[in-house]
């Protein structure tokens, strides 16, 4: 079984002098000697190196108190995810998972060993409570692939007690540097392994010249995106990137990990069909369907739970003796009988094939990509046409929408400005870097538009939720009183939506200028 420890902690250089004299430190009562740990680590990763790349190390150690398989997730600079696993031959399945959507179908291999002697001292406050670890680390690296060079080092490092106050970690470097100590060049072991122990770089006649001068690469400096074509695969290629980022989040249930993945689909797919001048259709449109295929896969249960949440807080606003009969065990029965889905079978599709196929597939995309002669047209001009024309089908359903009476068909038909809102949303943030500030103002107009005519729609689901716990209460000889009664509370809600949607929608459409 996998459990997960946040891991606050910073690197120095060492000059092999020891530790500084600690006892100085503010909140420090003593500095406790607790010996020297052997430990014995063996990194993983791809061939080419796909968890260095997104700053992911796996490794099996051996050795000190926490022995076993570690993978560690960036969470800001210092702190970090580690998930650790029983030490075992082999890989352990809960990680694999872990790192299947940049692994794929690739080979982990071990790429470096690391040898280290942990001399390790507890600082603790007057009352014997740990605040710190710190270790003095005498490290060998031996790179396990290519020519397989030897690197050796030595480094301080400073780990903060679970629940600490990383404030604390400031004092303890104010110390350190009054001492010579400085931070480390290299934010982990592991990448300061592979720089040095990676194949030597020939010295070009730069190099070989003035001490301290840059050498050329030949190359022109990189710029931003500069045609249609740019922008839009930009933008593409930020919600792949967050795809595979946030799966491993999904896998372990992460607060709104979910929804977030489901929005990066709903942002390529809308991408995709809006710049249909940009990149031929025929190649994007299969990605386009699997994109919504996965979409509806992530949201199973979040609608269902969306309209739980929604029908348990008007339940709490109602005076108690307004709840007549077991309304919320009515709830919560209904709930679960309408809940498609569960943690097991959104982690049996992000294992299984076509989801990796459309990964692939979305990578292929990004790596040659089908562009039309508009891609190479200025984005003022191709995007801004694109986003123009998302916004005029906005403003058609809207005036429809509008133009009807109360009732069934007023509703679907927000419903599909709601939709079609969203959509342009999307394309005016794929032309923000392109667009600026006319861009930025499309996106806080559709957005304001989109959470009108979503409250609206949550009411018209929350409606037929509503007659329908109604009709089974009914059924079973209880009281439909209070779904009754929340029922006309949305039927109000609704129409203060549309009461208000003329004026809201007159200043969106005054103040978006794409």
């Amino acid at each position: 079984m996998a459990e997960t420890k946040r891991e606050i902690e910073r690197k120095y250089e060492s000059d092999d002098s020891g530790l500084p004299d600690l006892t100085g430190v503010a909140g420090v009562a003593a500095v406790l000697d607790k010996g020297v740990a052997e430990l014995d680590a063996t990194y993983y990763d791809t061939a080419d190196q796909r968890l260095a790349a997104a700053s992911l190390t796996l490794r099996r150690r051996t050795g000190g108190s926490d022995a076993g398989w570690h993978l560690k997730f960036p969470v800001a600079p210092g702190v970090r995810d580690e998930i650790r696993a029983p030490l075992s031959d082999t890989l352990p399945r809960a990680l694999a998972g872990l790192v299947r959507s940049r692994v794929r179908d690739a080979e982990l291999v071990p790429v470096v060993r690391l040898r280290s002697a942990r001399d390790v001292r507890d600082l603790v406050d007057d009352e014997g409570r740990l605040l710190a670890e710190v270790s003095v680390d005498a490290v060998r690296a031996d790179r396990l692939t290519g020519p397989g060079r030897s690197a050796q080092w030595t480094e301080i490092e400073v780990e903060l007690a679970d629940g600490g106050d990383p404030r604390f970690l400031d004092k303890v470097e104010k110390r350190l540097g009054k001492a010579g100590v400085r931070p480390s060049a290299s934010a982990s072991k592991l990448a300061r392994a592979l720089a040095e122990t990676g194949p030597k770089k020939k010295r070009g006649r730069a190099e070989r010249g003035r001490a301290g001068e840059k050498p050329s690469t030949g190359q022109k400096p990189s710029t931003g995106p500069v045609t249609a074509g740019d922008h839009v695969l930009a933008y593409l290629r930020a919600q792949r990137d967050a795809l595979v980022a946030l799966d491993p989040a999904v896998r372990r249930d992460l607060p709104d990990s979910v929804h977030q993945m489901r929005v990066a689909t709903r942002r390529a797919r809308s991408a995709l069909r809006s710049f249909a001048k940009v990149l031929d259709r025929a190649v994007t449109d299969p990605i386009g369907q699997e994109l919504k295929w996965l979409a509806g896969e992530l949201g199973v249960d979040r609608d269902q739970e969306v309209l739980t949440e929604r029908i348990t807080t008007a339940l709490t606003e109602l005076p108690r003796p307004l709840v007549t009969g077991p309304v919320r065990n009515r709830l919560r029965t209904w709930s679960r009988a309408r809940s498609g889905g569960s943690r097991r079978r959104l982690i049996a599709v992000l294992d299984g094939r076509r989801y990796l196929e459309l990964l692939d597939a979305f990578d292929r995309l990004l790596d040659d990509p089908p562009l039309l002669s508009a891609a190479a047209g200025p984005p003022e001009k191709v995007i801004a046409k694109a986003v123009r024309k998302d916004f005029g089908q906005v403003a058609a359903l809207v005036e429809e929408a509008l133009g009807q009476p109360p009732g069934a068909d007023r509703d679907l038909a927000l419903h599909e400005a709601r939709k079609k809102a969203k959509r342009t949303r999307y394309s005016a943030e794929a032309a923000v870097s392109a667009l600026g500030d006319r861009a930025t103002d499309a996106v806080r107009g559709m957005k304001s538009l989109q959470s009108l005519l979503g409250d609206h729609q949550d009411s018209v689901m929350t409606r037929e939720a509503l007659r329908d716990l109604a009709a089974q209460a009914h059924a079973a000889g209880e009281s439909a009183f209070t779904y009754g009664l929340l029922y006309g509370r949305e039927e109000r809600r609704a129409e203060r939506v549309e009461g208000a949607l003329p004026e809201a929608w007159g200043s969106i459409r005054a103040a978006v200028a794409v």
